[in-house]
């Protein structure tokens, strides 16, 4: 794990946040050489295309978007553009005054992403013309969450802000306390219609009532240790998730891995895991991948390991993206990883370069589309043997 791209003293500019982090820290898992295996599956390119000058040299979260066939995508410096998600082809481009900073999300009509200001926009996916603009309380790097009335979005201070859909007018806002230094990311709310499941740098969940902005249940999932600020980091910087059958299963860093009552937060298991990125639920299967980069397959009802694969250890892994019964992971020198989802064996690979690849890849059917640090956007159809 490379500190000097976690870490975020809560108080500090962006400025002051690459002078203080200049300088290499010595990894705490150094990466693994990558090793050959016998590949059942191949990842064949169908196009790739340029957009702009990528994330930026403090990497920001600007995660494209696939609906209905087109991709959203952004850079550092203000552009956002629509593509053809078949062929790549550009659809349309905007260029912002103001940078985006985060993901995107949308409904029928519109995107909705944070910027490096504290404002929250609404784009017309038709053309990028932008139809609303709300400030928020500081620089927003988790995309914003909406359901049939609100626009939910976590600022980098701590606190949520629900904003009406239609208009960009502030319903309601949450605070929470920071410590004092937190990793470089803040957790995404995962929103549903009645309430807002929302993780703290602070180790701690709350599930808000999306009529007011109210507390119904708040719990402690990590509990700060250790004598310097860095052991003490307890961030909640992945989304939540939540099944269908009403159980939310959560990261922390430096902390644990569990399953909730989403209703009431009763604990159903835990397990003693650092992870800073986001589960992915399959089936019976949960997949996460700590600190280290080890890929962990959990069962889902009881948080016991079915699988756990440290081939890719100390490689800065992406969250998990599953597609055609595979894992796909990207890494810090710009490979893309399949995995076995069933056993967790390697059985693809190919590698892109550009600056290396921190945002999860995209997924439709036997097709996967990643964006490199510096701007590469790229498809990849999978192709697996018979065997």
């Amino acid at each position: 794990m490379k500190l000097n791209h976690l870490l975020l003293p809560a108080a500090l500019t962006l400025s002051t946040l690459l002078v203080g982090c200049a300088g290499d820290v010595e990894p705490q898992y150094p990466p693994k050489e990558l090793k050959d295996f016998s590949a059942s599956a191949t990842l064949d390119e169908r196009w790739s295309t340029s957009v702009g000058d990528g994330l930026g040299r403090a990497r920001y979260p600007l995660m494209p978007l696939l609906a209905d066939g087109t991709l959203y995508a952004a850079d550092e410096n203000g552009l956002l553009r629509a593509l053809d998600a078949d062929n790549g082809d550009t659809q349309w481009e905007v260029r912002f005054d103001t940078p985006l900073s985060s993901g995107m999300s949308r409904d029928g009509a519109r995107l909705y992403a944070g910027t490096r200001n504290g404002s929250v926009v609404a784009i017309d996916r038709e053309d990028g013309s932008e139809a609303w603009r709300s400030k928020v309380s500081s620089e927003v790097l988790a995309t914003p969450q909406v359901n049939s009335k609100l626009v939910v979005v976590q600022s980098v201070d701590g606190t949520v802000t629900a904003l009406d859909r239609t208009s960009g007018q502030e319903e309601w806002t949450y605070s929470s306390s920071q410590p004092s230094l937190t990793l470089r990311g803040t957790g995404t709310p995962r929103v549903i219609e009645p309430v807002s499941f929302v993780g703290f740098a602070n180790g701690r969940l709350v599930t808000l009532d999306n009529r007011s902005g109210q507390p119904l249940w708040d719990m402690r999932v990590a509990v700060p240790q250790g004598r310097t600020e860095v052991e003490q980091l307890v961030d909640l910087d992945g989304q939540p998730v939540l099944s269908q059958d009403g159980r939310l299963f959560v990261t922390s860093y430096n902390g644990r891995v569990m399953a909730l009552e989403a209703t009431s937060g009763e604990v159903i298991w835990s397990r003693d895991e650092s992870s800073y990125l986001t589960p992915l639920r399959v089936g019976n299967y949960l997949f996460t991948v700590n600190e280290a980069s080890h890929v962990l397959a959990l069962d889902v009802d009881s948080g016991s390991v079915l699988w756990e694969s440290d081939a890719l250890e100390g490689r800065d892994l992406t969250a998990p993206t599953f597609v055609d019964g595979k894992l796909a992971f990207g890494d810090y020198q710009g490979y893309v990883h399949l995995l076995n989802a069933s056993d967790g064996e390697v059985v693809g690979r190919t590698e892109l370069g550009g600056d290396g690849i921190s945002l999860p890849l995209l997924a439709d059917d036997q097709r996967v589309y990643t964006l490199t640090n510096d701007g590469e956007l790229a498809a990849y159809d999978i192709d697996a043997s018979d065997d």
